[in-house]
């Protein structure tokens, strides 16, 4: 991993990552919204998703692959997943080192999932 002084995922040290390849390492999410949450992160300090390169993107995107399939054969109650990155502060982002969530969903986990990711806004979910 690349080290900048102030960032909390770069000086992680208790990370147990379950996937990696040349620029991305997978972990679970400390405070996971379903069993299984985890978050990708590239080795490289990028503020957020849209600083990766082209090669980052492409690892991204593979590692992304490999998790849902590792997720799905640990765990055959998945039915689904939510892919999200929080980019800036209005949008939510907390820790300014770029990460992805993928986030598994269960049949009937919540009792109407429509909208999905649109419920970041809750009165926009339902449409």
């Amino acid at each position: 991993m690349s080290n900048t002084t102030e960032c909390r995922f770069c000086n992680r040290e208790d990370i147990s990552i379950i996937k990696e390849n040349a620029s991305m390492v997978a972990f679970y999410d400390r405070y996971p919204v379903t069993k299984g949450h985890c978050l990708i992160i590239p080795r490289k300090h990028s503020s957020d998703f849209f600083q990766l390169n082209e090669e980052e993107f492409i690892d991204l995107g593979k590692i992304l692959h490999e998790l849902k399939d590792f997720l799905r054969n640990t765990d055959r109650t998945v039915t689904g997943f939510n892919i999200g990155a929080n980019c800036g502060a209005s949008a939510g982002q907390t820790i300014f080192h770029c990460h992805i969530h993928l986030i598994p969903r269960r049949s009937n986990d919540v009792k109407d999932p429509t909208g999905g990711v649109r419920g970041v806004i809750p009165e926009k979910q339902k449409y």
